[in-house]
C-alpha cells in the first residue's frame, strides 16, 4: 500500500484532533488494506456544485472533518470578497439523512467561527427553498446538506451563490483553491454553538422564510380559476419518499386549491434509511410501489413522488386501464413546456423574447415544442446550475426572457423565484396542467399521444453503469479517453455526422471535415450526432460512481421508436466495453 495511505490512516488514527468515536470506527478496519486504501487514497472532491459521498471516517468520506475542512475553504473565499460579503452571511439547510443535522450545524459553526454569520433551518427544508432564501435575505452563499436520491450511505454538501444558483466555475475554482491551501486540517476554525449565538453570528430562520417562499410558489401557476372549479374534484396521491418535501408540497397544493391530496403514510415522515425503498429516485418504478396500492385504492387520477431534497419530481399518470405509467423526465418535461406555452400564448401573457432552457442530454422534442409556439429554445451542458447561470445572464442583457428550465432528469423550474430545480412548484404545475386536461376528459397519456402526433416520435434512452472505487473511477476516466483517441466512424447502424467533445470545447463535422468551437463550460462529456435525428452522448455522473449513455431518436412510430433507442444502446456498450 502507498506510504501516504498509511501515513494518513495513522495520523487520523492517533492525532488527538479526532474524535474517539472516529478512531474506534478506523480500528475496525486497521487490518483491511482495501478498505484503507479506499477511505484514504484520495480527498473528496470539490466539484462544481460541492462534495458528495459515504458517510464515514477518512479523507475520501463525508465527516464532520472533510465537512469543516470544506467549510473553511468557503469561509476564505468569501472573506476575500470583503466585508460586505461578511456580513451578507451564509444559509444552510439540511435533509433528513445520516448525519444531515450534525454536519449543518459544523458548517454553521465553522462560518461563525471565521465571523461570518450563519442562517440555519429550524429543521428540515426543500433545496428549493434554499435557493430562494439565499436571494430573499442577500446571502452572499448558501449550503444544502444533502445527496438527493443517492442510497442511504451517501451524503453530500451543495454550495450556492448569491443569485441562488449552484456555484459554476469561477467561484467554484475560488473555494477549491482555497480548500487545497488548507495543508493542516487541524488549522480549520470552528467555536462552541452558545458562543455563536451570543455574537449573533449563528441565526435559526423558519417561518417567516417558509411563508414567502410558498407565496413565490404560488404566484407561478397560471389557471386558478380552473383550480378552484375543478381543484376539489382532482384526486392526488403523494409520496415525498421520506424526505423534505411532505410539508412544503402539501402546503402549497392545499392554498392552490388542490382539497384531495393524500400522502403514502408509509413514506411521509423523515427515514433517513429509506426503509420503504431501495433507492429513494423518484426516477425508478420500484419507488411507486406503495403509492400505487393507495392510488388505486383511492381512484387517485396522478401520482407525483418528489426526492429527498425535493428538488426532482416524477409523475405516474392513471390509463384507461385504471394501472399506473410512470413518465420518463423528458416525458414530463415536454408536456409542462407544451401547457405553460400554450398557455401564456391562450391568455396574451406570453413575455417579450421568450426562451426556454434545456441540457444537451433532454429530448430534442422540447426544441420543436418551442419552436412551434415562436419561443427560443438554449441548450446547457447536464446540471441545472448551468440554467440557473442561464437565468442570472438573461436578467444582465435582457435578451431573453426565462419562462422554463428543464432537464431529462427529473428536474424542473418554472419561473426565477428559485434557480435550481424545484420540485415544490413543479408539482403545483403538474396538479395543475392534469386538473386542466382531466376537465377536457384528457389524461396526461392522451396529451402525450397527442403531442407525438403533432410532432414526431421522439423518445431518448438511458444506461447507468456503476463503476464502484479507485478502480471504477479510473475506468470510467479511461473509457472517454479512449474515446477521444479512437473516434467510431458509426454507432448502432447509423453514421456519425458530429462530435462534440465538452472537455476539448472543440467540435467536428465529419461531412465537411471541418472544426468549430463550442462557447460552452468545459466538461468530460462527449455527444454524437447521428444520421437520421439521432444522437448518443457519454458522461461520467457528477454525482455517483457511474459512466452514464444517453440517446435519443425520432421515428414514424412509438415502436420502431423503442427498438432503436435499444440498438443506440447496446452499440455504445459493445464499443466502450463496458
Amino acid at each position: 500500500m502507498q506510504t501516504n495511505i498509511m501515513k494518513s490512516f495513522k495520523f487520523w488514527t492517533t492525532d488527538e484532533y479526532f474524535n474517539d468515536e472516529t478512531k474506534l470506527e478506523l480500528d475496525k478496519i486497521k487490518n483491511d488494506e482495501a478498505e484503507i486504501e479506499e477511505r484514504f487514497y484520495k480527498e473528496l472532491e470539490f466539484g462544481t456544485g460541492g462534495i458528495r459521498g459515504i458517510v464515514g471516517a477518512g479523507i475520501n468520506r463525508m465527516n464532520i472533518y472533510t465537512v469543516r475542512k470544506t467549510t473553511q475553504g468557503l469561509a476564505n473565499y468569501i472573506k476575500k470578497h470583503g466585508e460586505e460579503a461578511i456580513k451578507r452571511g451564509v444559509i444552510i439547510a439540511y435533509d433528513p439523512r445520516h448525519m444531515s443535522k450534525e454536519f449543518s450545524l459544523e458548517t454553521a459553526l465553522v462560518l461563525a467561527a471565521n465571523g461570518i454569520k450563519a442562517y440555519i433551518f429550524e429543521d428540515l427544508r426543500p433545496t428549493p427553498e434554499l435557493s430562494f432564501a439565499v436571494r430573499h435575505l442577500g446571502a452572499i452563499a448558501g449550503i444544502v446538506i444533502t445527496a438527493s436520491h443517492n442510497p442511504p450511505k451517501y451524503n453530500g454538501y451543495k454550495v450556492y451563490w448569491e443569485d441562488g444558483a449552484q456555484t459554476t466555475s469561477e467561484n467554484a475554482n475560488g473555494i477549491i483553491d482555497e480548500i487545497n491551501n488548507i495543508n493542516d486540517i487541524r488549522n480549520v476554525q470552528t467555536i462552541k454553538e452558545k458562543e455563536a449565538k451570543q455574537l449573533g453570528l449563528l441565526k435559526v430562520i423558519g417561518e417567516e422564510v417558509d411563508k414567502e417562499f410558498i407565496n413565490a410558489v404560488k404566484r407561478q401557476a397560471l389557471r386558478h380559476d380552473m383550480i378552484q372549479k375543478n381543484g376539489n374534484k382532482f384526486k392526488v396521491v403523494f409520496s415525498p419518499l421520506h424526505g423534505t418535501g411532505n410539508i412544503s408540497v402539501r402546503r402549497v397544493l392545499e392554498e392552490l386549491g388542490f382539497e384531495n391530496v393524500l400522502v403514502v403514510p408509509e413514506q411521509e415522515l423523515p427515514d433517513p434509511n429509506f426503509s420503504t425503498v431501495s433507492y429513494p429516485n423518484p426516477e425508478e418504478e420500484e419507488a411507486y410501489i406503495i403509492a400505487i396500492k393507495l392510488a388505486k385504492k383511492e381512484n387517485a387520477d396522478i401520482i407525483i413522488a418528489t426526492d429527498p431534497d425535493c428538488d426532482r419530481i416524477g409523475v405516474a399518470v392513471k390509463g384507461e386501464d385504471r394501472e399506473y405509467t410512470l413518465l420518463s423526465g423528458n416525458q414530463t418535461g415536454i408536456l409542462l413546456a407544451d401547457y405553460v406555452l400554450m398557455t401564456l400564448k391562450e391568455r396574451n401573457q406570453m413575455p417579450p423574447n421568450p426562451a426556454i432552457i434545456k441540457t444537451i442530454v433532454t429530448s430534442e422534442m422540447g426544441t420543436a415544442i418551442a419552436e412551434h409556439y415562436g419561443v427560443s429554445i438554449l441548450n446547457t451542458l447536464t446540471g441545472f446550475k448551468y440554467i440557473g447561470e442561464k437565468i442570472k445572464e438573461f436578467e444582465k442583457t435582457n435578451e431573453y426572457t426565462f419562462i422554463m428550465g428543464y432537464e431529462e432528469s427529473y428536474g424542473y423550474l418554472i419561473g426565477t423565484h428559485a434557480r435550481d430545480k424545484d420540485a415544490v412548484v413543479t408539482a403545483a404545475l403538474i396538479c395543475e396542467m392534469a386538473a386542466y386536461y382531466s376537465l377536457k376528459g384528457v389524461t396526461l397519456l392522451g396529451a402525450l399521444a397527442k403531442l407525438y402526433k403533432k410532432h414526431g416520435y421522439y423518445l431518448e434512452g438511458l444506461r447507468a453503469i456503476t463503476l464502484e472505487g479507485k478502480e471504477g473511477f479510473e475506468r470510467i476516466k479511461n473509457t472517454l479517453e479512449e474515446f477521444r483517441v479512437n473516434l467510431p466512424k458509426e454507432l448502432g447502424g447509423r453514421k456519425i455526422l458530429e462530435v462534440e467533445d465538452y472537455l476539448l470545447q472543440k467540435k467536428y463535422c465529419f461531412k465537411t471535415n471541418c472544426e468549430s468551437l463550442i462557447e460552452l463550460p468545459k466538461s468530460n462529456v462527449i455527444k454524437f450526432t447521428l444520421e437520421g435525428q439521432a444522437w448518443l452522448c457519454l458522461r461520467p455522473s457528477g454525482t455517483e460512481p457511474k459512466i452514464k449513455i444517453y440517446c435519443g431518436v425520432k421515428e414514424r412510430s412509438i415502436e420502431k421508436s423503442r427498438i432503436e433507442v435499444a440498438k443506440l444502446i447496446k452499440s455504445m456498450v459493445t464499443y466502450a466495453k463496458l
